[in-house]
């Protein structure tokens, strides 16, 4: 709690730009009388941009509406039919449990099968047994409620939409057939340059990227950094199984609604914390007031139960029946999972951009996840599929023989089941040509995703890597699991385990929110202050007067800032993130300058013939030649330059690529002012010679789809070079690079002076936990020791 009382106050920023007056009051804002529309001084911006970027990211207003029409429609066809199944549908009929006479008017029968009309009950029949059952009378009721508050809702979207449509034509000038071409940066720019003829907002003069960003993630913000300080109770030790993550639907909708804009909530409004928790001298009061509110909102979980669980299991039954049919292996794919969405995603990424990393990284990921085999399961499931796979062969032979065999009694049960038992099975056994390299595979992934914690380095080939892996990346079947079970648990989550946080939730939104003029509150995470919540561990060194309470865990500060500086390269960053982004910059330079040319690096690669043709350069070509090779096998690059004697680690061979993809001057970082142009879209691409002929790449265009891919780029050998970076801080410095270990020799593996030393520090911690005080001083001891003992044997042997 030192850190914590030192850092109590709650803080009022302002905005490093030109700043408005506070009071909207005291601000006079001249439009002229033909541009004067209902987007002029707008109240409620985090809304308006919010519904902006949903426009932009949904393609329009007439996918907008549709898409809101057939929710209506599905919800209506999920109750009508549930309710026909259960009270219209003759069971004993329809498996022939019960005799059906067909005569008509006492003629002779006129077939002799039973069809679906005789199963069907009349109308009055049915109507007569729903009649009767009070209970179906009041779930219908309920249903027909909230069917018409979905109806009005949707009728005033539909004004919403219609007005935002407006507002992309006339202000925007994006027609709609232009919409689903126009990058979000495109819509974005328009909106700065919007506001300078026309104010949106009234509270300042000019609008930045950054603020646009906070208005539509102020909430978002806000669950990242709890989740990044381990503050939601999202994980779990169960007996037998160990540590399990659990974060659904359902109770992320329960933990916004408590936070953010339910009844009782910690805002007042959508940019405003309510002035009492701004307040210090209230806190245990306001815990105890929140602590009842969870208890409320958690027995109203416990009410709902059973409602939720039946419409959960029906709109499951209805969603995944038929595709589990027709694809069995499906519930065996994987996606990752929201707490994985929250735990990876930057400060200040909107969902499209955080989507488009995770895709890019979901192959990498599965061929890692698949990786790992288990030789007695593979055995097993081999043995398996084959028994099942010789009776489905029976049956089916029998089938084509004679289509009669369908009709004898479950003959399509068993074909069915034994065609699933056959597609799990083959779930199972592994490829019989993939090699195994887990080292390089989980580079890719970060290369993706980012984010990893410090002790999967050198372990990507253990079980428990893959497992806390697997927390962020889940089976799809865990995924339907976990919102099946959701009604049931998030109600025991609310009342045993959220609210005994109550004090740490009150004291987290007072210290992490300031106020910053033109926005409101916000996270102050999402500022990516080095000086307030910096790392010195993440080259943030000098530049941070955090304490271990202000800092952010996994290096989140400082990602955040380089992924929202390349991402937007027009944003003018403050003094404090100048001096940092030019500061990784002129590392980047320094680390280059001690390793081969990137063209080098390019051309050992295997892919680097179809990359240097003469057809061009595609993206995805230059993006997989610059992931796959330099940074995975880097540090095992045979130098043909005798400059560089050493052979080269994962940083320095980033840090080439790095420096060849950078097109701007790097400028000394003490008090000087980085250009705000540093990560250009239109950069030219490797400027240097790429092949013996001295081929030179051409410049990349000013596409939006060229600008995006190679920011993605870029900002993966960044993510790469930083942990390297982070690593080597944390450890001696090492002639390898921190993925090798499996690309050593089985003599040097097991050699004790291989491991021992500073490798010891990162057993003790968790995925998402913090680094205990006692842990980093012994690390930071084995370091010295291990240095002294470095220098005094090099000196003897000289």
């Amino acid at each position: 709690m030192g850190d914590q009382d030192q850092y109590r106050e709650y803080h009022r920023l302002e905005d490093f730009e030109e700043d408005s007056p506070p009071g909207e009051e005291d601000l006079l804002v001249h439009v002229p009388d033909a541009v004067k529309d209902s987007w002029h001084h707008i109240k409620n911006l985090d809304n308006f941009f919010t519904k902006i970027y949903h426009f932009h990211q949904k393609n329009g207003f007439a996918c907008m509406v549709l898409s809101d029409f057939f929710e209506l429609i599905q919800f209506l066809f999920v109750v009508t039919f549930t309710t026909f199944l259960f009270h219209c549908v003759e069971y004993d009929v329809l498996f022939a449990n019960k005799p059906v006479n067909h005569t008509h008017s006492g003629a002779v029968p006129d077939r002799n099968k039973v069809t679906l009309s005789d199963a069907i009950l009349p109308a009055a029949q049915c109507a007569q047994r729903i009649k009767v059952n009070g209970w179906i009378i009041f779930l219908l009721v309920m249903a027909a409620v909230f069917w018409l508050y979905r109806l009005i809702k949707m009728f005033c979207n539909l004004l919403s939409y219609w007005e935002i449509r407006r507002f992309y034509i006339r202000a925007l000038k994006i027609p709609s057939d232009e919409l689903c071409n126009s990058s979000w940066q495109e819509v974005q720019s328009r909106l700065i340059s919007l506001q300078r003829e026309h104010p949106m907002c009234v509270h300042k003069k000019e609008l930045t990227e950054l603020d646009i960003y906070h208005r539509i993630l102020r909430f978002k913000n806000y669950m990242v950094a709890m989740i990044n300080k381990n503050l939601l109770p999202v994980r779990f030790h169960l007996p037998l199984i160990g540590e399990v993550t659990f974060l659904s639907q359902g109770l992320k909708y329960n933990l916004e609604l408590l936070f953010f804009w339910g009844p009782g909530s910690l805002f007042q409004n959508k940019w405003n914390l309510q002035p009492k928790f701004k307040r210090p001298g209230q806190r245990l009061e306001l815990a105890q007031e929140l602590s009842r509110t969870i208890v409320l909102l958690g027995l109203a979980n416990l009410f709902l139960c059973p409602f939720i669980l039946v419409w959960q299991i029906l709109y499951a039954f209805f969603s995944y029946t038929e595709v589990i049919k027709r694809e069995p292996g499906s519930l065996g794919a994987r996606r990752w999972s929201l707490y994985g969405r929250l735990y990876l995603r930057h400060f200040n990424e909107l969902t499209h951009e955080l989507q488009a990393r995770l895709s890019r990284g979901y192959k990498p990921a599965t061929k890692y996840m698949n990786s790992f085999a288990s030789p007695l399961l593979a055995i097993a499931a081999k043995n398996l599929g084959f028994f099942a796979g010789s009776l489905l062969a029976v049956l089916i032979a029998l089938t084509v023989y004679d289509e009669d065999v369908l009709t004898v009694q479950h003959i399509l049960t068993a074909i069915t089941v034994l065609g699933v038992l056959v597609t799990v099975a083959r779930s199972f056994i592994p490829d019989e040509h993939l090699v195994w390299c887990p080292e390089q595979l989980l580079q890719c992934v970060l290369a993706h995703i980012h984010y990893m914690p410090d002790h999967w380095q050198g372990h990507a080939h253990k079980s428990e890597t893959r497992n806390e892996l697997a927390q962020l990346f889940q089976y799809k079947a865990v995924f339907i699991l976990e919102e099946l079970l959701s009604p049931i648990i998030t109600p025991f989550i609310l009342i045993f385990s959220l609210r005994h946080k109550s004090l740490e939730i009150i004291d987290f939104f007072r210290n992490f929110s300031v106020e910053v003029v033109g926005v409101g509150d916000i996270c102050s995470f999402a500022q990516m202050d080095i000086r307030k919540h910096g790392n010195p561990q993440w080259m943030s060194e000098g530049q941070t007067q955090a304490s271990v309470y202000q800092q952010a865990e996994n290096g989140k500060t400082e990602l955040s800032l380089m992924h929202f500086a390349i991402t937007n390269p027009h944003w003018q960053p403050p003094l404090e993130s100048s001096v940092f982004i030019g500061h990784v910059k002129e590392k980047v330079q320094q680390d280059a300058a001690n390793a081969p040319p990137a063209h080098q690096i390019l051309c050992d690669s295997p892919i680097c013939s179809s990359i240097l043709s003469d057809s061009g350069t595609a993206p995805d070509n230059l993006l997989a030649s610059v992931l796959v090779h330099p940074v995975l096998t880097a540090s095992g690059l045979p130098t043909k330059d005798r400059r560089f004697a050493q052979p080269t680690t994962t940083a320095s061979a980033a840090a080439s690529v790095l420096a060849s993809l950078s097109s701007s001057q790097i400028t000394g970082h003490q008090g000087a002012q980085v250009n705000s142009s540093m990560y250009q879209s239109d950069r030219t691409v490797l400027q240097q010679s790429m092949s013996n002929s001295g081929l030179l790449l051409q410049s990349i265009s000013r596409s939006s789809l060229l600008a995006s891919e190679f920011a993605s780029a870029e900002m993966s050998l960044h993510a790469i070079y930083m942990h390297e970076v982070h690593q080597n801080q944390g450890s001696s410095q090492r002639p390898l690079g921190m993925w090798q270990a499996t690309d050593l020799s089985p003599h040097q593996r097991h050699h004790p002076s291989m491991w021992s030393g500073p490798r010891s520090g990162y057993h003790g911690l968790r995925l998402g936990g913090w680094e205990e005080e006692g842990q980093m001083q012994g690390v930071e001891g084995s370091n010295t020791e291990q240095t002294t003992a470095t220098e005094h044997s090099a000196k003897s042997s000289s």
